[in-house]
């Protein structure tokens, strides 16, 4: 009809939809299928649900002497000779031969003082001594000669030859002689002991090791003032101190409630701090009888049965005091894990450790029972983690979050 606006006439798109066709649904279907078993799978899994909080425990090495331990105590590795070597005299330091770690022998010089003036007194004190040597050695052929004019006066005499007054005087000058050569080997004594004390003296510039030893700090250097006293400004007390490393043992603090259970001769092993891997073989050496009451402990001596180069001086130390000596078999290390880890299947020993954030299965060897720890043989390796007390629910590859107990 021509009176119709055209402009009225719209399409409904509402009623327009999607249709596909009866081909494709099949496939739709089987996609959707596939989808929702792979997620079921995943999630089943632990693959893309959320981590599993778990608590865990670390494989550690242990040493079966552990079971043997009575007692703990913590101490430090003490040099039982130590000296600060320092010289008699005041002087100038003019060269020193060591330095720290230095390794020195009984007598030998370490360092050297400015010497000059007792070289000097050194030397006057030989003049000396020549001198009175010289002297003897005259009053000597004076003494020679006057004993035998004496006895010639002695044969006049006798033979009314002289007069007495004449013997007299070959007499005195005989006796007078006599007294020169002995004040004159008493004037060589007095030189001889002077030169020892001049020769005392310059030794003294001279600053040597008092025995076999190693220099652990140096405290002078060449150009300082030493002094024995130390009490000038800037004056240095001491050159170098020094320590017997032979002389070590560890000084360690036992309350005395638990002094019942330490005994001189006791076997000891030794742990430092420094060497964690390491454990050394000691003996209770003595026991210091006097208590710190400030602490209410005992100090108690631990003597080092072997000797090793890496253990120094004021070393932190853990001391087991043990029930009996160690054999070779109880100073072997050790893989142990606290036995809640463990698991059982199928007459397996098993357990969880954890990889990357997730948990992978391991079969392992049970051995020692330690106490709370036991023994284990198989793949993991010391400081691994593996989770304690796991879940029947925990699957091997499942995402973990390591909670604290």
């Amino acid at each position: 009809m021509p009176d119709e606006d055209l402009s009225q006439l719209k399409i409904d798109k509402s009623q327009a939809a999607f249709r596909p066709s009866r081909r494709r649904r099949p496939f739709y279907a089987l996609l959707f299928l596939l989808l929702v078993g792979a997620g079921a799978f995943l999630y089943l899994n632990g693959f893309i649900a959320p981590a599993t909080p778990v608590e865990v425990a670390v494989v550690s090495q242990v040493y079966p002497s552990q079971n043997l331990s009575l007692l703990n105590a913590s101490g430090y590795v003490v040099a039982q000779r130590k000296a600060a070597v320092a010289s008699k005299i005041t002087g100038r330091l003019v060269s020193i031969s060591v330095e720290e770690g230095s390794r020195v022998k009984q007598g030998q010089v370490i360092a050297r003082l400015e010497n000059e003036d007792a070289i000097a007194s050194r030397d006057q004190a030989v003049a000396n001594l020549n001198v009175a040597r010289s002297n003897l050695e005259q009053v000597r052929a004076e003494l020679n000669e006057a004993t035998l004019a004496f006895h010639r006066s002695q044969e006049l005499f006798d033979g009314q030859l002289i007069s007495k007054a004449e013997y007299d005087i070959f007499e005195a000058r005989y006796k007078r002689t006599k007294a020169s050569v002995d004040a004159a080997e008493a004037a060589i004594k007095a030189s001889s002991a002077a030169l020892q004390a001049a020769n005392v003296v310059l030794d003294y510039a001279l600053i040597k090791a008092p025995f076999d030893a190693v220099v652990l700090t140096k405290d002078a250097d060449v150009g300082d003032i030493v002094t024995p006293l130390g009490a000038a400004l800037n004056a240095k007390a001491s050159v170098v101190t020094i320590a017997d490393l032979s002389s070590m043992q560890v000084e360690a603090d036992v309350s005395e409630t638990n002094l019942g259970l330490v005994k001189v001769g006791q076997p000891c092993e030794i742990r430092l701090d420094a060497l964690p891997d390491a454990r050394f073989r000691g003996i209770v050496h003595t026991i210091v009888p006097t208590v710190d009451r400030s602490k209410a402990t005992i100090l108690v001596k631990v003597r080092f049965l072997e000797k090793d180069p890496r253990i120094l001086p004021q070393m932190s130390t853990k001391v087991s005091f043990l029930s009996r000596p160690l054999t070779p078999e109880d100073q072997k290390p050790l893989l142990a894990v606290n036995r809640a880890a463990l698991f059982n299947r199928d007459g397996v020993n098993l357990l969880f450790f954890i990889q990357e954030e997730r948990v992978v299965e391991a079969p392992v060897r049970l051995g020692a029972v330690l106490g709370d720890l036991v023994e284990i043989r198989g793949a993991v390796k010391s400081g691994d983690k593996v989770v304690l007390r796991p879940s029947p629910r925990l699957k091997p590859g499942m995402k973990v979050r390591v909670v604290q107990p």
